[in-house]
């Protein structure tokens, strides 16, 4: 089963959600554990999980459906969110104030106590299955007044807010997660705690915990500290070189000047 070490009450929180047929908004950072916690609960529920990656060509045909034309003849193909209110799983929409207004609003009917998805190329208007839910994720950090959810939209969800773990429990998954010892776990969480201070100043998105563990991949291969706090943290963080050597002084504090 997917790993996954709670922060507080999201688990029966989601499950109370789940139990009542809500759909359920999920905000946090990049790289705080949203994707993962979806996933979990699908496996601890026993339900199917739909993951839709939302970009700004994602077009309401991608979530719904569309007619394809095949071998013998024209045959229609449900989308991710059409399985989902089918079969009673779990759609989950990644990031998804990246879509198009006009897409989302094929949400709308199943995020209320219609529960109902209209296909108008079908005529179909399909109930959805008990088990069906709705959940969506964004982060906040990145929204825009072009790009914010509606609010008509938001106040139709069971909402819950994600950050980064504390550092004796963001410790225990880096450990858990790559395997590395406590001594790495523990320098490789106080490096992003000194580089998440500086998010606000230099950086647009600060060090999350899915680059801890990749960080700590890396040295497991054989890697040394330095460069792979390079590779696993510092360089996917900025693309400015003056950046990417100011954040390479606090690995230098960290795991000190030379080599490993």
């Amino acid at each position: 089963m997917t790993f996954y070490q709670p922060a507080g009450n999201e688990i029966a929180l989601f499950t109370a959600a789940a139990e009542h047929g809500l759909p359920v908004l999920i905000k946090g950072p990049t790289g705080c554990g949203k994707t993962r916690f979806v996933r979990y609960m699908a496996e601890k529920l026993g339900r199917p999980v739909y993951t839709v990656a939302c970009h700004d060509d994602l077009t309401a045909s991608d979530l719904v459906g569309r007619h394809l034309i095949g071998p013998e003849g024209t045959y229609w193909q449900d989308g991710p969110l059409t399985r989902a209110v089918r079969e009673g799983g779990i759609c989950y929409l990644d990031e998804v104030v990246e879509a198009r207004k006009d897409t989302t609003v094929v949400l709308h009917p199943l995020a209320d106590d219609r529960r109902e998805l209209p296909i108008e190329r079908t005529g179909e208007l399909l109930q959805a299955s008990p088990g069906f839910m709705l959940v969506v994720s964004y982060n906040p950090g990145y929204q825009s007044l072009l790009k914010g959810m509606k609010p008509s939209t938001r106040q139709r969800f069971v909402s819950m807010s994600f950050d980064y773990p504390t550092p004796d429990l963001e410790q225990a998954i880096v450990r858990e997660e790559s395997g590395c010892d406590a001594d790495l776990a523990s320098q490789l969480v106080g490096l992003a705690s000194a580089l998440r201070k500086l998010k606000d100043h230099d950086l647009e998105e600060a060090a999350s915990t899915r680059l801890l563990i990749h960080t700590a991949y890396l040295v497991a291969s054989g890697m040394p500290h330095i460069e792979a706090c390079r590779a696993g943290m510092i360089e996917p963080l900025s693309d400015d070189a003056v950046t990417v050597n100011a954040l390479m002084e606090v690995v230098y504090a960290v795991f000190g000047q030379s080599e490993d």
